[in-house]
């Protein structure tokens, strides 16, 4: 079993994990990834992107651009660093917000800096021997957060949580 495993809910015809998944992507203007997520995913988003037909912009945080670029694609290569992801992400989002996709390693930075407001994870019934932690090593110890919302699937339990300052 692979780590593909993890993203299936969002796959299914589950009407709760539907109902999560688009109630997420409504609130979105834009969205930062790493460049593994991007590298790992482009042959499935395409031109468009992760939010298909919606085409909201994906800022890819990275130290090169790729040489094989989507033609008329959502996607900015941001090559000086999170911050300026982040701030381009603003910008392009207007009023409504910005989300830090993909692997681990990009939201803690942003988490250790004190620049997320709201966590959510998808969790799926299956553990893992292996893998990069999703919250190891959080710079400060202990994050409090408030429970904003939980849905239950089959498939994934949908929890989202607001930072408390």
């Amino acid at each position: 079993m692979g780590g593909q495993v993890l993203h299936e809910w969002a796959m299914g015809a589950d009407p709760a994990d539907a109902e999560a998944l688009a109630a997420g992507a409504g609130r979105l203007g834009a969205l930062i990834a790493g460049r593994r997520t991007y590298d790992a995913s482009i042959r499935w988003w395409g031109a468009d992107g992760p939010t298909g037909p919606r085409r909201l912009p994906l800022f890819v945080v990275t130290h090169r651009v790729p040489d094989d670029v989507p033609t008329d694609g959502v996607y900015t290569f941001v090559t000086d660093g999170p911050e300026a992801a982040l701030e381009q992400a603003r910008a392009a989002a207007g009023d409504a917000d910005v989300a830090v996709m993909g692997g681990p390693d990009l939201g803690r930075q942003y988490l250790a800096q004190g620049l997320v407001d709201e966590i959510g994870v998808h969790v799926v019934p299956v553990l893992f021997g292996a893998g990069t932690r999703l919250f190891s090593d959080l710079v400060g110890g202990h994050v409090a957060l408030e429970v904003v919302e939980v849905v239950p699937a089959p498939s994934a339990t949908h929890l989202r949580y607001r930072i408390v300052r």
